[in-house]
């Protein structure tokens, strides 16, 4: 059950505040009086994104650019695809014509203008069925907001998270256009040294960047490398 206190932000003011119920978990009050409080959240559901996530994609391209007209993206962690419908709207992805892939163990609602793959990007068959998506070609981007569900424990967290992110470089090296772009979630924490050195040996510039609507309390950081250099020129420069 939630009540409202007149503190904090929230609706005309309020701030709902969730008390814990005999089958909730302390950690999924917290998660729900998160949700119930957020802006992003109320924003997302006024405006018809799929999650607020959407607005944290938003906010990168705002400032780098990554999501240009006829740009080719695949997805991966796409569930429930905020992302991939940030990407479709612009790219100017159609049914007709799709320029996105996303893919996701967990079943996803069609999204227009994306074609949607539900397996694991571990599966042998999973890069040639997402290329087959998009036509045959080379994705220009890689998304990635995949993240491992938390237990609480930062190094088990940051340990899942980080494999996942190897998972998502290791699938931008094999499938990227040269030139082509990666974005991909990491913890603070951070990415391993020697997986920055290979990531900057692959493309051009290499950087961190956390979005606003990135929650502060978040351990969450975003790994934008632009600039990839190609399976066969890859520099040795920054050994």
């Amino acid at each position: 059950m939630a009540e409202r206190s007149g503190r904090g932000p929230g609706r005309h003011g309020l701030k709902v505040r969730v008390k814990t119920a005999k089958k909730r978990s302390a950690a999924s009050t917290r998660w729900l009086q998160r949700q119930l409080n957020d802006p992003y959240v109320a924003r997302a559901r006024q405006e018809g994104w799929r999650s607020r996530a959407a607005y944290k994609l938003a906010e990168i391209d705002d400032r780098h650019g990554l999501l240009r007209q006829g740009a080719r993206i695949v997805d991966l962690g796409a569930a429930p695809g905020g992302w991939s419908q940030l990407a479709a709207e612009r790219t100017g992805s159609t049914d007709e014509a799709p320029l996105i892939a996303a893919i996701d163990i967990l079943p996803m609602d069609p999204i227009p203008g994306v074609v949607i793959l539900e397996k694991d990007i571990l599966d042998d068959d999973a890069p040639a069925a997402l290329i087959a998506a998009i036509g045959g070609h080379a994705p220009d981007i890689v998304l990635s907001d995949m993240a491992a569900p938390t237990t609480g424990h930062r190094k088990t967290d940051h340990l899942r998270t980080t494999h996942l992110f190897e998972v998502a470089a290791a699938f931008a090296r094999d499938v990227l256009a040269p030139g082509g772009t990666l974005l991909a979630k990491v913890f603070r924490g951070g990415t391993e040294r020697a997986l920055l050195n290979e990531l900057k040996r692959d493309y051009m510039k290499v950087v961190h960047v956390k979005p606003p609507a990135s929650r502060a309390e978040s351990p969450e950081l975003y790994v934008l490398a632009t600039g990839f250099r190609g399976r066969d020129d890859r520099s040795e420069d920054n050994e």
